[in-house]
């Protein structure tokens, strides 16, 4: 059944009408109407005009549960006062001084105290910007070229990352176009969890790095454990190979330091975003003072890895980050998001049953993924990983027809959901949490009674 025919978009379209108007807007001035490739929706996306806590609002005025939570950035939920009053002090005193200043010393020494990697740290205006610059590091550092990376992991979309991030996880300009040949062979992308591949990729191609998301592809999608990390890092270390934690996700989320900290492996250097900036725009590079020095002046390696960037450590991103960082802390409101998750995964996996349908939900931490079409057994504890993590069952691309239906019928019944998942921030409440059961409960419904499901 087309999405186009049924009664979830005519519902949809009844609820939206001014978002629908927007996004006519929106054709005429940005490809696809939208200004990030996620926010795409058919037939339209919500149009959001305030936020607060937990909840976010459409232009005609309808509440939503966020489970974006500004794409994982907002962990204290929306608005956080500290980080709001923060940034209306630093607004009256400057956004940027083209100078060094104060803050950014305060906001790097916070990213210290919590992270065990950042001996030493240079900021950037975003994730995508951190994993370019760790690459570099390494490559100058080591005088090596290739990169390994792990099948399903995104590190931003630059040229040398960002192929094999998605299905169907091939190397090559078809499924990546607009990268060259040429950069695309530096890349060696092997399966996750597979030490062994790791291994012989290390013994054959002397790769001057490897980098992951230490929860696992798409934050948490086929999920890694504390075995296989330390597994790495030994290899790593055996082999030479500089080894990156991209925590742009799970930084600050998973532990105040990270899944750094929480598993007790320290990488050679980790990237940072999002939460980092208290949900600015803002990331970092840190990790082993040695390394970081590639962007010293005189420094040791004998040349220097240049390094501008307009906003970098810029003071209004500083303000929000010092902020964000001192309430996370003490890990109390990081456990808050994390207990929540564990009651939405387990709530929804009791849905799931009652009413007849073959999802499940997992996850770790603070992160929620939904597999829809799961014929395996069903979860038993909240650590449950569906389909033995193989990433060739877990990280597939689900039909689109179903896929929109079952966001525009979420948002409908007033949960906005990320695509198959979802993350949940220290704001989110009990209410909520009731909210969206019921609200999945009639999205199942909606989805049964339209024959997507």
């Amino acid at each position: 059944m087309s999405v186009k025919a049924s009664s979830i978009e005519a519902a949809y379209r009844a609820k939206f009408g001014e978002s629908a108007q927007l996004f006519e807007r929106g054709l005429s001035v940005f490809p696809s109407g939208v200004t990030h490739d996620s926010r795409y929706l058919q037939p339209f996306p919500v149009f959001v005009k305030d936020a607060s806590g937990s909840r976010k609002s459409t232009v005609e005025g309808h509440l939503l549960i966020d489970y974006w939570v500004g794409h994982g950035a907002l962990i204290l939920g929306h608005g956080h006062p500290d980080v709001v009053a923060a940034v209306q002090r630093q607004m009256v005193r400057g956004t940027h001084f083209s100078a060094c200043h104060e803050l950014e010393i305060e906001w790097g020494e916070r990213v210290q105290r919590l992270v065990p990697s950042a001996e030493r740290i240079r900021f950037t205006s975003s994730g995508t910007e951190a994993t370019l610059m760790a690459l570099r590091i390494a490559r100058l550092v080591t005088g090596r070229t290739k990169v390994v990376k792990f099948i399903g992991h995104f590190h931003g979309w630059h040229d040398l990352l960002v192929p094999a991030a998605y299905a169907p996880y091939t190397i090559d300009d078809w499924s990546m176009p607009g990268v060259t040949p040429g950069v695309l062979s530096d890349l060696i992308a092997i399966p996750p969890n597979d030490l062994q591949a790791v291994e012989q990729a290390f013994q054959q191609q002397q790769p001057a790095c490897c980098i992951l998301e230490p929860t696992g592809g798409h934050w948490g999608l086929v999920p890694i454990q504390g075995e296989f990390l330390r597994g790495l890092r030994d290899l790593c270390s055996q082999y030479g190979v500089i080894l990156i934690f991209d925590e742009v996700i799970s930084g600050f989320r998973v532990a105040p330091g990270g899944a750094q900290a929480h598993y007790g492996v320290k990488p050679d250097m980790t990237t940072l975003a999002k939460i980092l900036a208290g949900g600015l725009p803002g990331g970092a590079v840190c990790g082993r003072a040695d390394l970081l020095d590639a962007i010293s002046f005189g420094n040791r390696h004998g040349k220097k890895m240049k390094h501008p960037g307009t906003f970098n450590g810029n003071p209004l991103s500083a303000a929000a980050g010092c902020a964000a960082l001192d309430a996370l802390a003490d890990g109390i409101a990081g456990g808050r998001a994390i207990e929540a998750a564990s009651q939405v995964r387990g709530r929804l996996n009791e849905l799931f049953a009652r009413k007849s349908v073959s999802w499940i939900a997992y996850g770790e931490f603070s992160m929620i993924h939904i597999l829809p079409r799961y014929d395996g057994p069903a979860s038993v504890r909240d650590d449950f990983i569906p389909c033995g993590g193989q990433y060739e069952q877990l990280d597939v691309e689900q039909p689109a027809e179903l896929k929109h239906a079952f966001r525009t019928a979420l948002i409908t019944n007033g949960v906005d959901w990320f695509g198959w998942s979802g993350m949940t921030s220290a704001a989110h409440t009990d209410n909520d949490i009731d909210e969206t059961i019921d609200a999945f409960g009639r999205t199942i419904d909606h989805l049964r009674a339209d024959g997507f499901i």
